[in-house]
């Protein structure tokens, strides 16, 4: 009888051995439950939150300007007052047109000033005045007045002139001095003065010093020579060299 009992017993169990998948099945069926809730809830938007997320990267990316006080008061920094461009650009040009007007108006009371002392030394053919972009330009003719032919040193003639034309410079404390000695076309050779180079370097020179004596300073003044590059006349004829064998006194503007 126990031996019979423990056949029947068998044979239930092995009726039964073919079942065991389902544990298998029961637990993937589980984990597929799981994982379909997991993605279910992440695809759920808290719409207040994402409200709450907006607005925060909107004020982070777009923050509000205070007044300069309230900036200083609050943040601690640099408060910076910006000023419309187009307002800064008319007050610019405004403030650069009047004082080139200013400028125009000194530069040609000097031009007058200079004119008046060219007249009292009897030598107006000789000088020539004119207000340009430079600022003022004074020709003075060197033949019979500031330098013999192919010479460099200032005659008495010049220097009378000079005389006239020192005071007003020396009231332009704050302009510039710029001496520059031209040349007809013509060359020279002599031991002298081997060329135009020379020779205009050394009338623009000999005029510096003749200034310097009068007791203008010497830290407004420069001298250069610019040869026959610079005609203002025509060297075809005798009257145009002779119209640029000249010394410029050039009083620039004011910041050139």
């Amino acid at each position: 009888m126990a031996a019979s009992g423990r056949r029947k017993r068998g044979a239930a169990h092995e009726e039964h051995a073919d079942e065991r998948w389902l544990l298998t099945y029961a637990d993937l069926i589980t984990l597929l439950m799981a994982l379909f809730m997991v993605l279910f809830s992440m695809s759920v938007v808290n719409k207040s939150k994402m409200e709450q997320l907006k607005a925060s990267l909107h004020n982070a990316f777009s923050p509000h300007i205070l007044p300069g006080g309230e900036s200083i008061k609050e943040t601690g920094a640099d408060a910076t007052v910006k000023t419309p461009l187009p307002e800064m650009r008319v007050r610019t040009s405004v403030s650069a047109a009047a004082a080139a007007k200013t400028e125009d108006r000194q530069l040609h009371q000097l031009k007058q000033q200079v004119d008046a002392e060219a007249k009292k030394a009897g030598v107006t053919t000789k000088v020539k005045t004119r207000v340009t972009e430079r600022g003022l330009v004074i020709d003075i003719l060197t033949d019979n007045l500031l330098f013999a032919s192919g010479q460099a040193r200032v005659q008495p003639a010049g220097m009378a002139l000079l005389d006239h034309l020192a005071p007003v410079l020396s009231k332009q404390a704050s302009r510039r001095i710029d001496v520059e000695g031209h040349t007809d076309s013509r060359p020279i050779h002599g031991a002298a003065y081997p060329s135009n180079w020379e020779l205009s370097t050394a009338r623009a020179s000999a005029v510096v010093r003749a200034l310097i004596a009068m007791n203008l300073s010497p830290d407004r003044l420069t001298a250069t020579g610019r040869a026959y590059l610079d005609p203002s006349a025509s060297n075809d004829t005798e009257q145009g060299r002779a119209r640029n064998r000249r010394v410029q006194i050039v009083l620039p503007r004011r910041g050139s």
